[in-house]
Parts: structure tokens; sequence; C-alpha cells
């Protein structure tokens, strides 16, 4: 069989080229495999206006919701936009919508995969690791490929204030779901190879799940677009300003509050050297610009707002140093594109994130308490500005460091692990039959 006439099976509820996030990962995942192998993606038919602004020559199943789940849908979107709903609450209010889809995938496939119409099937999205699938019921023989999942990371112990800011007393469902959502632990034991994106997940699972080894393995599933690569750090100007940056959401979790109070340690002279950019909208927005103007930081810092995702690489470009000390981070795809634009990082060591920076491409802060995090974010700041030579250094190293996760690259991996599956399917109905004859 040759690479292309593998026919996978992929399902991603979320997939849609135009939007951020979770959605972008899988699109970027969907379009570099199907560039390799034969893929039937299954997805909502909210992501089809997406997809009709580009061709694909793999075949796209949009699976339409029901008139009840469009309604439900938008009231529960309504509650997160009116802030009357956190992140917690919302993905256990939407789980209805997504058991309609998982139902429907099953309905339209199970057959064909019992009948072996593909050679495996990959769910890619939802990607937190809480869903059940039910098409793996229909797996018996061909492999069931789950991830990347990747959360469940919780607070430090030392941000217990900012836990309350993001309402984390809803995560009591968490537990609930494993025990009551049909087909979800059936769905982590039957799986032939679940991929977690974090080392905490990963061991999060094996112990849930009592999984081997061999059964589950560490893939990080944020990637980069080979354009958004620098080919050369050394080509990075040295400005009269250190340009600092921040990207992501203005929300308590986040951190862009540490970057401002760490700015105010410094001394007033070398703060008069440096610029922070915080590209980004939230919540916490006016309470940020609010503090800058306390702390008389007007000249220093500089709010964009929200800016398309696209547009973000002409920040990075410009920038010299990424600051993004997020508290709770599962994928941080912000610090791959920082990386793979050649700023060196400063980022907390919890989460995914902490995985993607080495000693040689930032620093990584141990999240004991607030205030040591902002101390040491501004001692950080201050060896990068003061030495330059280290921030050039640290510049190639994130570049050499961003490439491993290009997108086309991962999509090799992927489909390495589809022929590894398929061929340990092979062995394993092999010694079924020969023991059954």
């Amino acid at each position: 069989m040759s690479t292309f006439d593998l026919k996978v099976l992929m399902i991603a509820e979320q997939c849609n080229p135009d939007w951020a996030s979770v959605p972008l990962v899988a699109y970027n995942f969907y379009k570099e495999i199907s560039q390799i192998v034969d893929v039937t993606l299954v997805t909502h038919g909210r992501n089809r206006e997406g997809f009709q602004k580009h061709q694909h020559r793999s075949d796209i199943v949009y699976i339409d919701e029901s008139k009840a789940a469009q309604q439900y849908h938008q009231l529960i979107s309504n509650l997160i936009n009116q802030g009357q709903a956190n992140w917690p609450l919302y993905l256990a209010l939407s789980y209805p919508i997504y058991a309609e889809f998982n139902r429907e995938v099953y309905r339209l496939f199970g057959e064909e995969v019992r009948q072996g119409k593909y050679d495996i099937v990959h769910s890619i999205t939802p990607m937190m690791p809480r869903y059940p699938v039910a098409i793996v019921r229909a797996c018996h023989n061909t492999p069931f490929l789950l991830g990347p999942v990747n959360g469940g990371v919780p607070f430090p112990q030392g941000f217990k204030e900012t836990a309350k800011k993001e309402k984390t007393f809803w995560n009591f469902l968490r537990p609930f779901g494993r025990y009551l959502l049909p087909g979800y632990i059936e769905t982590y034991k039957k799986a032939d190879r679940i991929l977690s994106g974090s080392t905490f997940t990963l061991n999060m699972l094996k112990q849930l799940f009592a999984l081997e080894d061999e059964r589950v393995k560490l893939f990080f599933e944020n990637g980069i677009s080979s354009s958004f690569l620098e080919e050369d750090g050394s080509r990075r100007a040295f400005n009269e300003k250190v340009e600092l940056l921040f990207v992501g959401r203005l929300v308590p979790y986040k951190g862009a509050d540490l970057v401002i109070e760490a700015l105010a340690k410094l001394d007033a002279s070398l703060r008069h050297r440096l610029a922070l950019t915080i590209v980004g909208d939230g919540s916490e927005r006016q309470n940020l610009e609010q503090r800058v103007r306390e702390l008389d930081l007007q000249n220093v810092v500089t709010f964009t707002g929200w800016v398309k995702q696209h547009e973000t690489r002409e920040y990075y470009s410009r920038s010299d140093i990424f600051c993004f000390p997020s508290v709770r981070e599962f994928g941080g795809a912000v610090v791959m594109e920082a990386m793979a634009c050649g700023l060196p990082c400063i980022v907390v060591n919890n989460g995914g994130i902490a995985e993607y920076v080495t000693p040689g491409t930032g620093f990584k802060i141990e999240p004991i308490s607030r205030d040591y995090v902002i101390q040491e974010m501004a001692n950080k700041i201050h060896s990068l500005v003061e030495d330059r030579e280290l921030r050039h250094q640290m510049s190639m190293k994130a570049i050499e460091r961003a490439k491993q996760f290009e997108w086309g690259a991962k999509a090799k991996q992927i489909v390495d692990i589809y022929n590894e599956l398929v061929m340990q399917k092979d062995v394993q109905i092999g010694s079924t039959i020969s023991l059954t004859v």
C-alpha cells in the first residue's frame, strides 16, 4: 500500500481555516495530512463557510445541527459573550451540542468503519480530554487514534486569587463527566493510541485509565506555518528601544498584568529604553489600562485591541522579547509563533508552554507566587535588555526550535503513526485468526 492509498476517516467537530485556537489547529493538521494520505474529514456544519473559501482535494462531510441545537448554541454563546459564564462552565453547557454531532458521526460512518472502508480513524477535536467518541465502538478491526488531547492543568497554589477570578469552582463538574458521559471511559480504554499535548495531561490520562506507556504518547498539538518562520535570526535589527510583546486574551490567568507590574519594578533609566505592546482584548482590558495609568507607564505600554490572527506576524517581527506569563496554559500557540519569529520567550513553568521553551530559547519562571513571578519577570527582562548577545543567541536558537514544529513535519509524524498502528492491527488480527483456526 502506497502512502496516499491509506484511507483515513478524520473526525474534527471544530475545524476552521478562518478561526483561531483549536479550530485552526485542527485545520492545519487536516490540511497537511490530507496532502499525504486520502482523508475523509467529518466536521460541523458551522465550518462550511470557512472551507468554501479554500479548495481541497479530499472529501469533507458536514454535519449540520438541529434547530434545537442551533437555538441552544446561541443561548450559551450569549452567556459567554455577556460574561455570565466562564470557560469551564461553557464547556459543560456546550456538551449537548457535541453529543448530537458525536451520535450523527456514528450513525453515518459506524457501518462503513465496521466493513473496513477506512484504514484508520483519527479523532482530533474536541481537544479537551473530557469527551467520548462514539465511533470507537465500530473500530474492531480498524485502528483508532485519539488526539492530541490537552487540558486539565490546575492553577498553581500560589495563584488562588487568580483561580477565583476565573471561577474555577465550576471545575467540580470535571470528575462527574468521566463517569456520567456515555462512552467516555470506553473511548480511552479502546483507543489504539492516544496523543497527549503536554506531559501533565499524559500523566493524568495514564493514571485515570491505567494506560500502558506504548498506548499514550507525548505529541504537542501546536505547530507553525513555514511562512511564519524567520530564516535567519541575525537579521533582527536592534532598535533604539527594546520592544517587548504580549499576545493573548486579556483575562486573569493569561498574566498581562504581571508584565505590567514587572515593568514598574525596573529602574526608570532602564524603563525608558523599553516599549511594551499588548496585543489582544478581553474582560481585563479596562483594569489593565487603569493600572498602566496608576503606574505612570502610558509612554511605555500600548494596547492594540483585538488583531486578526494572520496580522499578528507584523507585531512579532518588530519585537525583541516575548513576555507571556500565563499561569495555566495548555497549548500556547503564541509562544510557538514568537519563537518562530526569533523572540526569546519569558514564560511561567506550568502547562504546555513551558515544554516549548528550553534554556537556550528563553526563561521559565516557577509559579511560586504572584510577587515572585513579577520580580523574576523583571529580572529576566533586565538580563535580556542589558545583554544584547544573549538576546541574539536565544533568537537564533528559538528559530531552530520552532522549525521542529512546522506543520508539514508534524503531518509526516502523524502519518508515520498511522502506518505503525495499521501494521500493529494487522498483526493483532492475524494472531486472532491463527488462534481460532
